[in-house]
């Protein structure tokens, strides 16, 4: 089975890149074309494993590189997206054009090319602040940042592609996914890599709001059951661990671990305007679990130290003086 990934050169990308390629599928990989010829964090994977991937250097705006991308592929992940909520606010534009018109030239493609299997990429940002928990697939949606409002506007065309088309479309609906590759954008590396360089100081926004945190493997894990079961076509499925914990909670058991020393602060820039900010994210996995044979197989311990581990290892691509938006 010929399968293609975009956004592989990301976070999430490269780790379900690795675990197709561990598993047997000829992979290809949809990178985002720069003159440093750089692929991202594939360029992190060992020369054998990197070597048996086909990498395709285009840009997911454009319809002519993703439909040639798309030839030949029986099944597509699409992943590339724009991500950083505090980047969407003086860039939306961006985010309308990657993320709506990107997964359009994705679902167009397919629908031309006959593709088997088309598997989008949702985020839990879709929900807005929990109205009741755990947030099922039947929660509504709640445009609170640009990014999540663009987020809505793809996962609504994938399904119009399904019902008007019969595109064998599915919406993957990860919640926050955290573990080795991270983007200082996020905040569990942006508390780690600040307590590793001995700050102690510790920089965050709001440390009230919760949120539920998948292992970057388990997330993986997640997408590949749902193309392996034909019950998800069609459906809008979360990948959750069905437990919160709060962002202030989270960064005092991280200072117990790294740096006791270390005080937290709250910076006005790291703050979110108080009607975006999502004060509470707390998914229900009970449909994955139903329509698949996923659970969760790493411990919030155990991924939190494959994390640390990791980043202890690459300080020198972080800069956690700075604030990354």
């Amino acid at each position: 089975m010929k399968v293609l990934v975009t956004g592989a050169d990301g976070f999430i990308g490269s780790h379900l890149t690795e675990t197709l390629l561990e598993q047997g599928y000829n992979v290809k990989a949809f990178v985002y074309y720069n003159s440093f010829n750089s692929w991202g964090w594939l360029d992190t994977l060992p020369k054998d494993k990197l070597s048996q991937i086909d990498v395709f250097a285009g840009d997911i705006r454009d319809p002519n590189g993703v439909r040639e991308a798309m030839k030949g592929a029986d099944v597509i992940f699409h992943l590339a997206a724009l991500i950083a909520i505090p980047f969407s606010y003086h860039s939306p534009d961006s985010y309308v054009d990657t993320n709506i018109k990107g997964t359009l030239n994705v679902l167009q493609a397919a629908r031309d090319l006959n593709t088997s299997r088309v598997l989008v990429t949702s985020t839990s940002e879709v929900y807005g602040t929990a109205q009741y928990v755990p947030i099922d697939e039947q929660h509504p949606f709640q445009g609170q940042s640009p990014y999540s409002a663009t987020k809505i506007g793809a996962d609504r065309l994938a399904e119009s592609f399904y019902r008007s088309f019969g595109l064998p479309v599915t919406i993957v609906r990860p919640f926050n996914t955290y573990g080795p590759r991270q983007s200082a954008r996020a905040v569990i590396p942006t508390i780690i890599t600040q307590l590793l360089c001995g700050q102690e100081e510790l920089k965050l926004g709001a440390l009230t709001p919760t949120r539920d945190f998948n292992y970057v493997k388990d997330t993986a894990l997640g997408f590949i059951s749902m193309l392996k079961s034909d019950k998800t076509v069609g459906e809008e499925i979360n990948i959750a661990t069905q437990h919160e914990i709060s962002i202030g909670d989270l960064a005092n058991e991280l200072i117990r671990q790294i740096n006791p020393n270390a005080r937290i602060k709250c910076e006005e820039q790291r703050l979110r305007p108080e009607k975006s900010e999502v004060n509470r994210l707390l998914g229900s996995n009970e449909k994955i679990k139903q329509l698949t044979d996923w659970s969760p197989k790493y411990t919030f311990s155990e991924g939190i130290a494959e994390t640390i581990d990791f980043l202890k290892k690459n300080m020198d691509k972080y800069k956690p003086e700075i604030y990354n938006l």
